[in-house]
């Protein structure tokens, strides 16, 4: 079911850049609106209450926001961010893969420390946008490769005809989406 408040939000303030680039960056991933955000944050971890979901996980940067919030929503679980630079902190064992953005034409390493996924955990992987699935692919393989198991995939803005969303539930994952675009044409957007 999708969230209205959200649809009216990219329904108003949202600009549909050529044929695949959604520009939601008033309220969602450069200037956040937190009232919005805390909105968000309920209803995914109302979707995914019943999950036994540990820890959340995301990818940096205009996830963590929304990871934040979902954490608050779900009684302040640990937030976990996929790293996309190696800091010289980052001295112990790393679990990493690499991730290509199609937004950004780049290809990213993405790493977690060992110590912060681990074989006991259940994972809900949380993201701003899924396009192509390369992101949440890549964090699931992050959890995998820690031995733990996801518990499903959160994200606010799914552009479905760009294939990711189909591509993680062949693979076996729970999807939950509170926006679902059909296409973005000349700037109009059509959603589900």
């Amino acid at each position: 079911m999708p969230m209205e408040a959200l649809i009216e939000r990219i329904v108003r303030e949202g600009q549909g850049i050529g044929r695949g680039v959604l520009k939601v960056d008033s309220f969602l991933n450069h200037q956040i609106d937190v009232a919005l955000m805390d909105e968000i944050g309920r209803e995914l971890a109302g979707r995914f209450a019943g999950h036994s979901v540990t820890k959340i996980l995301t990818v940096e940067s205009s996830g963590i926001p929304v990871a934040c919030a979902v954490s608050r929503a779900m009684g302040y679980l640990p937030v976990v961010f996929a790293k996309k630079a190696a800091p010289n902190t980052m001295v112990e064992g790393v679990y990493s893969t690499d991730v290509k953005s199609f937004t950004k034409e780049t290809v990213s390493t993405i790493r977690v420390s060992r110590k912060y996924l681990q074989p006991t955990d259940r994972i809900l992987i949380i993201d701003d946008f899924l396009a192509y699935g390369e992101s949440a692919m890549g964090l699931t393989r992050l959890v995998k490769n820690a031995g733990a198991a996801v518990a499903g995939i959160g994200v606010v803005i799914e552009k479905q005809f760009q294939g990711g969303s189909g591509k993680l539930k062949e693979a076996g994952y729970l999807v939950e989406s509170l926006a679902v675009i059909r296409s973005i044409t000349d700037g109009n957007i059509e959603f589900i």
